[in-house]
């Protein structure tokens, strides 16, 4: 209903067309103006030229930037009105990540940013964005996605082969959407055009520039282009066809419930299979001490340097540890934590402990929860070879079904909401 509101609110014949700016679209109880069409289309450009793309025509360009637009707010506009709240703290904490990704502080990320001419406020603003949307996502989509034991068992049995191999397979995509209930007239309309988009591209059009005019898929803008994956990461549909391409094949039109896919095998990497894995295991023992109004930093680690001190002289860890610990669940058991395996702990703990003889006291380390002793008392190597297959076999289906189920949201998302476009304003 909002969406009729601002229709009214904002015919085209009260907008001058000489004005500075204007709205080219109404989404839901939302617009989106030139200007953020321009300047998003302006930054998709610069990307495109970057990766050597030829451009298409400018308006079809800006068509294709204005969808992605759109599905941004109606997804902004779902996290708003779900109560999605994404706080300073989870802000700072997903910027750090992002510079550590780039081996830097966010001090340095930021001077970073700001030598690319990057306003670092807008930067964060995006960042926010896209944290809310992936709580959406999170949500609608990856709260529904179950794996069960019985479909890793299947996997294994019917498509093992396919599951565990390495191999790396470069894929452009295309996508020739269908709506939801679409009449035979509609799906064979699309398929035509599939089709010939296929022998355009067999013809040797350039894909990467049919893909930006032609896919209503969300990597149009990057070309359709998909990234390096394994058989086992690609939406089930491609499996049987990539795996009998040639890099530079064009695939014939691949039905499934969003439309017509087109794949290309730009490259090929083969790479052996999973054989073994032999897991490292680590018992470990520790003593926290917890900071807070009365015990800053340094009075933690003075705490600790000499809790390490009286150990060294012959003082017995667990008594310790049951003393004067703040993770109370392991002091009574004299700080033990038992085995881990790798990615049980946080990153800067399991860092600490993998670096310690057997029997070795660490120096303080810092981590989210407080400071810490760290002794290891025994490591051992066991083979995990099954069950990291099924691990593998899992977090693989788990992923496709979060692909194809985004893929189909999205699509509900743009066909229910209420979505007008000026066209000849574009």
């Amino acid at each position: 209903m909002a969406g009729f509101v601002l229709a009214a609110l904002f015919n085209l014949s009260s907008v001058n067309a000489e004005d500075l700016d204007f709205i080219v679209a109404i989404v839901e109880n939302d617009v989106v103006l030139n200007s953020e069409l321009q300047t998003e289309t302006a930054a998709i450009v610069k990307k495109l030229k970057a990766n050597k793309v030829d451009l298409p025509p400018d308006n079809i360009l800006k068509g294709q930037v204005l969808e992605r637009i759109i599905v941004d707010k109606l997804q902004r506009h779902l996290a708003k009105t779900s109560g999605i709240n994404v706080t300073n703290e989870m802000l700072q904490a997903a910027v750090k990540e992002i510079a550590q990704r780039n081996n830097m502080n966010a001090e340095q990320f930021k001077q970073q940013l700001q030598s690319q001419k990057i306003n670092y406020k807008d930067f964060e603003e995006n960042i926010r964005h896209e944290i809310a949307i992936n709580q959406v996502r999170a949500h609608e989509i990856g709260g529904q996605i179950k794996v069960s034991d019985s479909e890793v068992e299947h996997a294994l049995e019917t498509q093992g082969e396919v599951t565990l191999d390495k191999s790396q397979y470069h894929l452009g995509h295309i996508l020739i959407a269908i709506p939801e209930a679409a009449s035979s007239e509609v799906i064979q309309k699309a398929k035509r055009r599939a089709e010939e988009v296929v022998a355009k591209l067999r013809d040797k059009a350039d894909f990467n520039k049919t893909a930006v005019e032609t896919s209503d898929d969300a990597q149009a803008l990057q070309g359709g282009d998909l990234g390096w994956r394994t058989l086992a990461q690609m939406p089930t549909i491609f499996v049987d066809v990539a795996a009998k391409m040639a890099a530079g094949d064009i695939s014939e039109p691949i039905r499934s419930p969003s439309g017509f896919h087109i794949i290309k095998l730009h490259e090929f990497k083969g790479l052996s299979k999973v054989q073994s894995h032999i897991l490292t295991k680590t018992n470990v023992r520790h003593i926290l001490i917890k900071t807070n109004e009365l015990v800053d930093d340094n009075e933690a680690k003075r705490r600790l340097m000499a809790i390490k001190t009286r150990i060294t002289d012959g003082d017995d860890f667990a008594a310790l540890a049951r003393a004067q610990s703040d993770d109370k669940g392991s002091a009574l058991k004299g700080g033990g934590l038992d085995w881990v395996v790798p990615g049980a702990m946080v990153p800067e703990f399991e860092k600490a402990m993998d670096n310690l003889k057997v029997n070795e006291l660490s120096n303080p380390v810092q981590t989210q929860f407080g400071w810490h002793l760290i002794q290891v008392l025994e490591r051992k190597q066991q083979d995990d070879t099954s069950e990291f297959k099924k691990n593998q076999v899992r977090d693989a289906i788990r992923e496709r079904k979060i692909e194809e189920e985004t893929e189909l949201w999205l699509r509900r998302l743009r066909d229910e909401a209420y979505v007008e476009i000026f066209k000849d304003r574009l």
